[in-house]
């Protein structure tokens, strides 16, 4: 739920899009390292020959992260969050192409019912107005970057502790957004902080550090079935503070994706993909 409301302080804040995306970030990972060495993890220390990848997931977090932003600011609450999360459904078609194996009849079904859903969402939304289409566009680009996020940050976490993974991912991408947001032409500097402090608070820091907690104590499939509140509670925030009332054939768009996510976990145990990492997991994408 606190991940859900993300985009909401997105269009509440003054600044630009993508600068509301640094400023999630800069207030953040101070945060997170004082929580890193408060926990006597050492980021810094065991980060050592890690700093390419960590670079690297940085410049695609940033990117993910600003495109959701702008895209969040063009389309509905309820779509940002279902195509920002479709990295759910890409990072296993990664997990087929590096096992050289056609994915399972559940994994194809899957697969197939997101994208008969995704597109009955585009299509919903170039009817409602172009504006809205490129939106969802960004948004499923940030799904996309997002992917790439996990996967780098998947070597990451076999090497690193949760906190201190999530610490310099976070710190590596702060000069990425800074610099696309000045590139941009962004507001940078806000009048009012309050929508910043809380989208640094409720996404960043106990949204990310909730499911850091849950994953150690609960199965992937359980992570993941609760990850589906995010589309309800976004398009509930949606519906009651701007009005976006979602039609019939929205419900069923995003009925067939929530079903998808749900059966894309199904045959983690069974397929022999060697990614056995939740791509929610943030101990190894975040």
């Amino acid at each position: 739920m606190f991940l859900a409301s993300g985009p909401l302080f997105v269009r509440l804040a003054d600044t630009g899009p993508v600068a509301a995306a640094f400023w999630r970030i800069a207030l953040a990972a101070p945060v997170l390292l004082i929580a890193a060495n408060l926990l006597r993890e050492r980021p810094i220390a065991t980060a050592r020959g890690l700093w390419g990848v960590l670079a690297l997931s940085g410049m695609a977090f940033a990117l993910d992260l600003g495109s959701w932003h702008i895209g969040i600011l063009q389309t509905t609450l309820a779509n940002s969050t279902l195509f920002g999360n479709s990295a759910t459904l890409i990072y296993p078609i990664y997990g087929f192409i590096v096992a050289r194996a056609w994915p399972t009849r559940t994994q194809a079904a899957a697969l197939a019912l997101a994208a008969v859903g995704g597109a009955v969402l585009l299509g919903r939304s170039a009817e409602l107005s172009p504006q809205n289409l490129v939106g969802d566009l960004f948004c499923l680009l940030a799904g996309v970057l997002y992917a790439v996020y996990f996967i780098l940050m998947a070597r990451v976490r076999r090497a690193m502790p949760p906190v201190s993974a999530l610490a310099l991912s976070t710190l590596a991408s702060a000069a990425p957004l800074l610099i696309l947001a000045l590139a941009l032409g962004d507001r940078v500097i806000p009048v009012d902080w309050t929508p910043l402090i809380l989208l640094a608070l409720f996404s960043q820091l106990i949204g990310q550090g909730l499911l850091i907690y849950a994953i150690g104590h609960l199965p992937p499939l359980i992570v993941g079935l609760a990850l589906l509140i995010q589309p309800v509670v976004s398009a509930t925030i949606g519906w009651v503070w701007f009005d976006e009332r979602l039609g019939m054939a929205d419900l069923g768009g995003a009925v067939l994706i929530a079903v998808a996510l749900v059966l894309v976990r199904r045959p983690e145990r069974r397929a022999k993909v060697p990614l056995a990492s939740n791509p929610a997991d943030p101990r190894s994408v975040a």
